[in-house]
């Protein structure tokens, strides 16, 4: 028998409320589907993780603790859990549907994201880590495939709390083996140790550089190679990203004690996304859109130690030849491919009864018999499509794939499908207008249950009530404290029923009511920074300036002056730094012939000038010697200089020493600054006089001989 496939659980109802409509994805772990949520009436994301987790105590216990933590995180770029339980030994989770794919599905069509985009992205991917990381939930498993976005390019962080779920299960991890994936794990999950919020920064990183390059860094062909790779080596960032390359070199640091967090990196990556043009819009083409079905090839789990269950198999079902199914004829009916040889080998017709048709499909209309014929191959895609269409069921199978035709041959299968299914489409409008137009009557307008929107961003609302089959008209914006800017702040109406089609009336918040700015003349930068957050404004950047006429440390002047701007603005201050600073000038020529010369050359300068004297043996007496402070130095604008003013050399009169003993005279002399340069005559007795003569101005430190009888 035929294993369980993904395409077996359509139709199927979970706990008695969510009916699994088509396959959306699928992983090692689980398969996704598009459900209904039949009491809300309203599309769903489900989660039907494999039957071996069902018996695995420590897997459901942590499964269920991390899904109440999940459900209670509320942020716009987290993907929303609505429910989750266990249903015939499935454990599910049921979220928001997402209509564009995820980043692994851009990837893989060939598109990269410019800077702008990556900046963009990263921000929104950064700010919802952040938010869980203050609640203290990490990730543990950022990757590609767990970036999805809305049909508007917005991206949610998927599958929060089911790494660390999965960590626990028996049949998932290895003794010692890393949570997450390995292509995208942090360099201290291949050291086993514990986990924080940076191990999430790191590859969140690590793949803003996979998304702009097409490349992943230090990617081996083994996973211990990925991981030992990456040990000691810090994130390779292009140096071509521009901007882009310094936050991504912040967060993709070796050791997570050198990484920024989170919210700096929603920051850092929201200046890149202002400094860059505005993006262009991504090129969404979600499973949604394409019908196809979306693979993670990058499983939660790494490679050795205990086994896994098996990844799952890409379906194949073949469908009824006959054109009214299978209520007649010899019949293949529908055949799932349990064939070992792979796909492209088509199974022969089976002999034996036909199984009884409970309601016969209505006729192929013949605006597809027009279309063009069925050849068994290339058209496989639309008969499920039409098998669909027939039966209200979904059958998953992907065309059989030839290598030699190359992708010329692909293109040409998408674009022939498209144009059968469109024509599909119109026939069977067609057929619907005419017959209620021959009857003369039409079916009422069902009325649809209105979801609350409030507090959701107008691009989440209008996909909330889309889905709910209904409108949204914006009828008012209003200031609120608490609503943030972009949100609805009230619906009308906010509970009931309405007209499927009708608009919901919505109030859209303009974020915190706008204050004025305050006068800040007279303050010091201190008093500025308290008045801003009195009026619920902030310091911004802080200027120093030179002035002549504000104290220095007081506020010259500030942004946005006498205006009223939002709550939390940055105000930017300019300080006075005090008086200007200037140089002290050389006093050369004529401006060093005297003190009032100095004088008016300071003067020119804007520094005032004093006088001092001093002797100078080389300096003519009245000309400057210096100043103090020397030239050249920087000071204050109107501070005083010092100029020294040369009063000549210094002299002295030869003192008298008749009569006095030779040791006495000497004595006299050199106390009056003079050399005694010898003695004519008996030096024991008694002094006549002196050579030069008593009297005499010398210059100090001149010589004097002592002369004696």
């Amino acid at each position: 028998m035929a294993t369980l496939r993904i395409a077996d659980q359509v139709g199927r109802v979970l706990g008695d409320r969510y009916r699994l409509l088509r396959p959306l994805g699928t992983g090692a772990s689980a398969h996704v589907y598009v459900g209904e949520d039949v009491s809300l009436r309203r599309r769903v994301a489900v989660k039907v993780l494999h039957p071996a987790l069902a018996g695995d105590e420590a897997f459901l216990r942590r499964f269920r603790a991390e899904a109440r933590v999940v459900a209670a995180l509320r942020h716009p770029n987290i993907l929303r859990v609505y429910d989750w339980g266990e249903d015939g030994g499935s454990p599910y989770l049921v979220t928001e549907l997402l209509e564009g794919g995820s980043l692994r599905t851009l990837l893989d069509a060939g598109h990269l994201l410019s800077p702008a985009q990556a900046a963009r992205v990263g921000a929104d991917a950064a700010r919802a880590l952040a938010h869980a990381h203050r609640r203290g939930l990490v990730h543990r498993d950022i990757k590609p495939a767990n970036l999805l976005f809305d049909d508007e390019g917005r991206v949610s962080v998927a599958d929060f709390g089911l790494a660390r779920a999965l960590a626990e299960a028996s049949w998932t991890e290895p003794v010692g083996a890393v949570v997450g994936t390995a292509r995208y794990a942090a360099p201290e999950q291949a050291r086993g140790q514990s986990l924080d919020a940076r191990a999430d920064v790191y590859s969140l990183a690590l793949v803003l550089v996979e998304a702009t390059t097409g490349e992943v860094p230090f990617t081996a062909d083994t996973t211990i190679g990925t991981l030992m790779a990456r040990l000691d080596r810090p994130l390779p960032v292009p140096a071509n990203l521009g901007p882009l390359a310094g936050p991504l070199n912040a967060a993709g640091a070796a050791a997570p004690a050198d990484r920024c967090d989170a919210i700096v990196l929603a920051a850092e990556l929201d200046r890149v996304a202002a400094e860059l043009p505005p993006p262009s819009a991504l090129a969404l083409s979600g499973p949604l859109a394409t019908g196809l079905l979306e693979v993670d090839p990058e499983p939660t789990a790494l490679e050795g130690g205990r086994s896994r269950p098996p990844a799952p198999e890409s379906p194949t079902v073949w469908i009824d030849d006959h054109p009214h199914g299978t209520g007649a004829g010899p019949s293949r009916g529908p055949w799932v491919d349990d064939d070992p040889t792979g796909p492209g080998i088509r199974p022969p017709r089976r002999s034996g009864p036909t199984p009884p048709v409970v309601t016969p499909p209505p006729a192929v209309p013949a605006a597809v018999v027009a279309a063009g014929p069925y050849d068994g191959e290339e058209d496989q895609p639309l008969r499920d499509d039409l098998d669909a269409t027939r039966t209200g069921t979904v059958s998953v199978r992907p065309a059989p794939v030839d290598a030699g035709r190359g992708a010329g041959r692909g293109a040409r299968r998408r674009g022939r499908r498209i144009l059968l299914v469109l024509a599909v489409v119109i026939a069977l409008v067609a057929a619907t207008g005419g017959a209620l137009f021959a009857t003369g009557t039409l079916p009422p307008t069902p009325n649809e249950a209105v979801p609350s929107v409030l507090h959701e961003t107008t691009a989440t609302a209008t996909a909330t009530l889309t889905r709910a089959h209904l409108g949204l008209e914006v009828v008012g914006k209003a200031y609120d404290n608490t609503v943030p800017a972009g949100s609805v702040l009230t619906q009308r109406p906010d509970t009931g029923h309405l007209k499927r089609g009708k608009p919901v009336a919505v109030t859209v918040s303009l974020g915190l009511p706008p204050v004025p700015v305050p006068s800040l003349h007279g303050a010091t930068e201190a008093q500025a920074a308290g008045q801003l957050r009195s009026g619920h404004l902030k310091l911004g950047s802080v200027t120093s300036q030179a002035s002549t006429t504000v104290a220095s440390g007081t506020v010259i002047s500030w942004s946005a002056t006498g205006t009223t701007v939002a709550q939390g603005t940055p105000i930017n201050l300019v300080v006075s730094s005090g008086l200007p600073i200037v140089a002290v000038p050389a006093l050369s020529g004529p401006a060093a012939q005297s003190f009032a010369a100095a004088q008016t050359a300071l003067a020119g300068a804007g520094l005032s000038a004093t006088q001092a004297e001093a002797y100078s043996d080389t300096v003519t007496k009245g000309m400057v010697i210096a100043t103090t402070p020397p030239a050249g130095t920087k000071v204050r604008l109107h501070t005083p200089v010092t100029v020294t003013v040369s009063k000549g050399p210094d002299t002295t009169p030869v003192p008298s020493v008749y009569g006095d003993s030779v040791g006495y005279a000497t004595a006299t002399l050199e106390e009056h600054g003079l050399v005694v340069s010898g003695v004519q005559g008996n030096p024991t007795s008694s002094a006549t006089g002196t050579y030069p003569s008593q009297g005499t101005v010398v210059r100090l430190g001149a010589a004097v001989e002592i002369i004696t009888s």
